[in-house]
């Protein structure tokens, strides 16, 4: 076999046949041949059923399928809706686009209070993170930059940066321009040091990075402290909460408007598109303040309770022939643009919310039905006693005298309280009958009812129905006490005089300017009748003697050219502390010029504890002064004829 071949594989054949002859013999030494064992078959394998195993996996498959199925419906399907909103939710911003609040403004446009630009300061507290600032206290550090300019805590506005799982939160709410201007050159500096920090090779912190603002409007208030009773304020959300802002609130504050769009990272994505509904904004109020008129009234009455070192005063002026309320003023007042350094006391309007016992101001209702009902006239005699006695109680003047001699109109000058007593106990043929008279006269005038303004916490006064009044007040209620109302309320009753007799419920809205610039005029006040004309008129001329008179108790009120009427007050006053009398109200009430009427001026001073306390010497000269500014700025003529000069006095025997 050559060395290239391969060696040849020896292939077994079938065994051979066994013969029965016997071999030839071998030498002992030779082993035996031992013959190779018949190859065993081979092994095979069996594979186990099919079929099970398929139904297995069929079934789990089909279980599978029929659970992403089932997701499947109940995501496009059952809850398609709720899944569409959280994606909604996720994807597009909202933002509340704020309506402008309208103006008000008195009645010749002059703006009493309005809106200006401003900045609410936001924050997105995410980018205050130790990752996204590049510092380990970036919430501190910003607050401290940031409470000196926004006039906030420190301690607060950490913990509002702070604030996790949230993109959003407010840091101050209508800040001016200014206040953003100074965080925006803040801002730009830390830009730019970080942005430097960073070409080094450094972390390129920035505390400020997530600062923002978003436009906003501020209330203001031209005019500081002036008309701020009848006004009111807002509150840090930009709704009224006082006076007239918050009772005209929703004419004043429109509808806000949205803006959605796309975002994507917390930044808007441009390229998909936006839906903006627009704000609407608010009414503009005019109002029948007369803005000078409103500051005569305020000036004088602020001076005389300083002066007076008195708890509070008012001053109020309307138009006779119209209700309309030309100045309402209170003292101390409030400047509603600082209301932190504003007293609680001072911030609502106490010419309309305080109630009183009025005193002699009053006497002009009981006159009133005197006259109207004829039973008396103004010559009519009076015999006035030192002291009378009725009921339980001994009743005087305000100063002691001998019998006095007087004609109605007298009483009135004079301001006796003994004079009224005797005069309205000619009401009816008994005590009682008198009483019912009397308080439908009071009714009809507006006592104890509502003034028509609807002005938020005034207060209706106090009248109890005729059948209530104690044995006393049978007698104090004629001249004053026993009763109580407010400033607006003692003003009407001179008007109604002033005005022929017929009441008309006071105004100080004279109407409405939409966003289109088209005036509203409102609604025309009620008007009623309270006594005839020729009653009125009556009335008018005995007033004239509480001035005119050198025996009346008005002569502080007189007005070079013109015709005035009027009447002083000094009623005991109930202290709101305790309950009981302590100290005084002095008021003057009055109208002019007497023999055309165009203006009532009322004036009340609470509790005066420095010099007169007297109505006719602390606000006698303030009625003057304020009726005299306003005949003049509203261009009244001088009265052309002389008082009719009605007898104070008569003669016995006469």
């Amino acid at each position: 076999m050559s060395p290239k071949e391969p060696p040849r594989r020896r292939i077994p054949g079938p065994p051979r046949p066994r013969t029965t002859a016997r071999p030839a013999a071998r030498p002992a030494s030779r082993p035996a041949t031992r013959r190779p064992a018949a190859p065993r078959a081979p092994h095979t394998i069996r594979l186990g059923a099919p079929k099970p195993r398929l139904r297995l996996v069929g079934v789990a498959l089909t279980l599978v399928m029929a659970a992403f199925v089932v997701r499947l419906l109940q995501v496009q399907a059952v809850d398609a809706s709720s899944f569409s909103a959280a994606a909604s939710k996720n994807r597009f911003a909202n933002y509340t686009l704020a309506a402008e609040r309208g103006n008000i403004t008195d009645r010749k446009g002059v703006a009493l209070a309005t809106s200006v630009d401003a900045h609410d300061i936001t924050a997105d507290p995410s980018m205050f993170t130790p990752q996204e600032s590049k510092a380990p206290d970036a919430p501190a550090q910003a607050a401290a930059l940031l409470a000196p300019i926004l006039g906030e805590d420190a301690k607060e506005l950490t913990e509002r940066l702070a604030t996790k799982n949230t993109r959003y939160v407010v840091l101050a709410h209508r800040q001016t321009p200014q206040v953003w201007n100074q965080i925006k050159d803040l801002k730009r500096v830390f830009a730019e040091k970080a942005a430097a920090d960073k070409k080094n090779n450094g972390p390129g912190a920035n505390v400020l990075a997530g600062v923002f603002q978003e436009p906003s409007s501020k209330r203001v208030y031209p005019n500081g402290d002036l008309a701020a009773g009848i006004l009111g304020y807002v509150n840090a959300e930009g709704k009224g909460a006082g006076g007239l802002e918050s009772s005209l609130d929703k004419k004043l504050s429109g509808k806000d408007g949205q803006l959605t769009y796309a975002q994507s990272g917390g930044r808007r994505v441009p390229t998909a598109g936006s839906s903006e509904k627009p704000a609407v904004p608010g009414q503009d109020i005019e109002l029948t303040i007369d803005r000078d008129i409103q500051w005569a009234a305020q000036s004088a009455i602020a001076e005389q309770v300083q002066k007076s070192e008195a708890d509070r005063g008012y001053v109020i002026v309307q138009d006779t022939r119209t209700g309309e309320v030309l100045a309402m003023a209170n003292a101390p007042g409030f400047d509603p643009n600082d209301l932190g350094k504003a007293r609680t006391a001072a911030m609502g309007n106490a010419a309309l919310q305080d109630v009183y016992e009025p005193g002699s101001t009053a006497k002009v209702m009981s006159m009133a039905a005197v006259l109207q009902e004829k039973k008396a006239t103004p010559a009519t005699h009076v015999t006035v006693p030192n002291r009378l006695h009725r009921g339980d109680r001994l009743f005087k003047d305000d100063i002691d005298h001998p019998t006095w001699n007087l004609t109605l109109n007298g009483v009135l000058a004079k301001s006796s309280n003994i004079g009224t007593i005797l005069a309205t106990g000619q009401l009816g043929p008994t005590q009682a009958e008198a009483n019912k008279v009397l308080y439908s006269y009071l009714d009809k005038f507006g006592i104890g009812q509502p003034t028509g303004l609807g002005y938020p916490g005034e207060s209706r006064g106090i009248l109890a129905r005729p059948e209530a009044w104690s044995t006393s007040q049978q007698y104090t209620i004629p001249f004053g006490q026993g009763l109580s109302l407010n400033a607006m309320q003692a003003a009407s009753v001179y008007s109604t005089i002033a005005n022929g007799g017929v009441r008309i419920t006071p105004t100080l809205v004279r109407g409405t300017k939409g966003p289109d610039g088209r005036f509203t005029p409102a609604p025309a006040p009620e008007k009623r009748t309270v006594v005839s004309p020729e009653t009125a008129k009556t009335l008018a001329a005995m007033l004239e003697s509480v001035v005119d008179d050198q025996e009346g108790t008005g002569t502080k009120a007189r007005i070079p050219g013109y015709r005035v009427g009027g009447k002083t007050g000094t009623s005991n006053r109930v202290d709101p502390a305790t309950g009981h009398y302590k100290g005084y109200t002095a008021s003057f009430a009055g109208f002019a010029p007497a023999d055309d009427p165009r203006i009532t001026v009322y004036c009340a001073i609470q509790n005066p504890t420095k010099g007169s306390y007297f109505g006719g010497q602390i606000c006698g000269p303030i009625y003057k002064k304020v009726m005299e500014f306003a005949l003049k700025s509203l261009q009244v003529a001088p009265s052309g004829t002389a008082p009719a000069g009605l007898p104070v006095t008569f003669e016995p025997g006469q």
